[in-house]
């Protein structure tokens, strides 16, 4: 998901944990009163996953082949609701005016809505009423209606100026890794923001509150009706999912991972959220790193694998990362130079004129797309309106 110009969210899924920062686990707070929470179950094994979906970035996009538009955006979800049979899109990204097309034209499409907007790189005020503005046309929604739900945010700690040191996303990311922070004052800063913004989301929203976290962040799910994690951990078991995963449900809250997902090549799942991590931007043009083995099996083997992992332990729904990524584009035939293979997306951008930034390009489903559409139709997601919970 794009954020900022030139740096892309698949660079950002490392999490504090790849960064050595996990703090001590907040306390355990009693669930809300029954009467207070939303519909839902934070989990019931016998329903198995309750909504499966995909995440749809909106952004500038960095050239002007890949600049949003309307046109192309209101095709994809056609194709999420139709093809890939997902009940659920994630909206995300930033401008509200892209975010709220892509929302309105996802809900007039029957899909349900998760609409999480995330302007980063910016003073606090801007982001909260980004946020606020957002968050208002999310409640119309609602009112006419729609199945939506509203997310504060993603991983604040990064995009936020301010709670980890950096005078932009690339010093913060390099501080991370560098364990140049005071671990302990950024969770207090990063406490603080999370309050503000769900201060925020709660004036204008009515419907289910949500933060998307990462998923070894230290949040204070009292503020929210939905514990939101993205999830990239990697396992040989499957027990050790079960296991990870299970802690989330302790707040008796629903439990949405908002984002999963890996990149195509062999050993992508190992490098956990660092997969993006195999392009070497110094060059002109940029390329990938070693010797990389193209296996679009790996990425729908470790989707499915984490689907069955949810299914059992019957969390409300999961989002994979990310539908389509068009700037990171597939040069079949050129290992080298095939940016895909630090794409997330379930389908493969390829352009018309490969070295031309005014080119244009089109999608191509992926296995784990395939994959994907197969679990999330045999399971009756699809063409189904899903009001309510």
């Amino acid at each position: 998901m794009q954020r900022t110009k030139g740096i892309k969210r698949a660079q950002f899924l490392a999490g504090m944990a790849s960064a050595g920062l996990a703090a001590a686990v907040l306390p355990s707070a009693p669930a809300r009163a029954a009467e207070d929470r939303p519909a839902g179950p934070a989990r019931d094994a016998r329903r198995g996953l309750r909504h499966r979906g995909v995440v749809y970035t909106v952004g500038e996009g960095e050239t002007p082949g890949t600049a949003f538009s309307t046109a192309r955006m209101r095709k994809d979800i056609r194709a999420i609701r139709d093809e890939l049979h997902a009940d659920t899109v994630d909206v995300t990204g930033d401008g509200v005016e892209r975010l709220t097309a892509t929302a309105a034209e996802a809900a007039e499409r029957g899909l349900r809505v998760w609409l999480q907007p995330t302007l980063g790189d910016v003073p606090e005020r801007d982001i909260l009423e980004h946020l606020a503005e957002t968050g208002r046309f999310a409640e119309r929604l609602r009112r006419q209606g729609a199945a939506v739900d509203l997310s504060v945010g993603c991983e604040f700690w990064l995009f936020v100026p301010g709670i980890v040191p950096g005078a932009d996303v690339h010093e913060r990311i390099r501080n991370l890794l560098d364990g140049t922070v005071d671990p302990a004052a950024m969770q207090r800063r990063l406490d603080r923001f999370t309050a503000r913004a769900a201060a925020v989301g709660r004036s204008v929203f009515r419907g289910r509150l949500a933060y998307a976290a990462a998923q070894d962040d230290q949040v204070d799910w009292r503020l929210f009706d939905v514990v939101g994690i993205d999830y990239y951990s990697y396992f040989p078991h499957r027990a050790d999912y079960v296991r990870e995963l299970s802690r989330h449900t302790r707040w008796g809250k629903p439990v949405v991972v908002t984002e999963f997902g890996t990149c195509v090549y062999v050993g992508a799942p190992q490098t956990g959220g660092m997969g993006w991590d195999i392009v070497d931007r110094v060059k002109v043009p940029p390329e990938i790193k070693g010797d990389l083995v193209r296996s679009e099996r790996t990425q729908a083997a470790y989707l499915t694998q984490l689907l069955d992992v949810f299914e059992s332990l019957g969390l409300y729904a999961a989002m994979a990362f990310e539908f389509v990524t068009p700037d990171l584009p597939h040069r079949p035939g050129d290992p080298r130079h095939d940016l895909d293979l630090a794409s997330y997306a379930i389908t493969k951008t390829v352009k018309g004129r490969p070295d031309d930034p005014a080119s244009g390009w089109h999608r191509e489903p992926k296995e784990a797309f395939h994959a994907l559409a197969r679990r999330y139709g045999s399971a009756g997601t699809g063409h189904r309106r899903t009001g309510g919970a």
